[in-house]
């Protein structure tokens, strides 16, 4: 399972979102974009984002099962600030797993070229 969530953190798919943040580069394969995935975004100065639209950390819980409780599929995408403290990118995680979340996979942007 933990082999699972590595490969998740290194070819998760780059997806356009509403939400500004400076995501950390990783080398890795690039997977097919799909349109249905729930992405957690967080951005720079550690406010939490459902898709486009903000949401107090408190209450991620409930609206991620919400949303899975209508969708049947338990996996989302975490988009994070490279500059966000690792407590709050934890503290979202927990979160996550706390409303059932199976699969939670790393958004990560590639190398720019020099």
């Amino acid at each position: 399972m933990l082999v699972l969530l590595i490969i998740f953190m290194v070819t998760a798919p780059m997806i356009q979102q509403g939400v500004d943040v400076n995501l950390p580069q990783v080398v890795a394969t690039e997977l097919p974009a799909q349109t249905d995935l729930m992405v957690i975004s967080v951005d720079r100065s550690g406010r939490v984002f459902l898709g486009n639209s903000p949401v107090p950390l408190e209450t991620l819980a409930e609206k991620l099962e919400a949303i899975y409780r209508r969708k049947g599929a338990k996996e989302a995408f975490l988009r994070a600030d490279r500059d966000v403290p690792y407590g709050v990118v934890v503290r979202v995680m927990a979160e996550a797993k706390r409303a059932g979340i199976e699969r939670l996979g790393m958004i990560t942007e590639p190398p720019r070229e020099p």
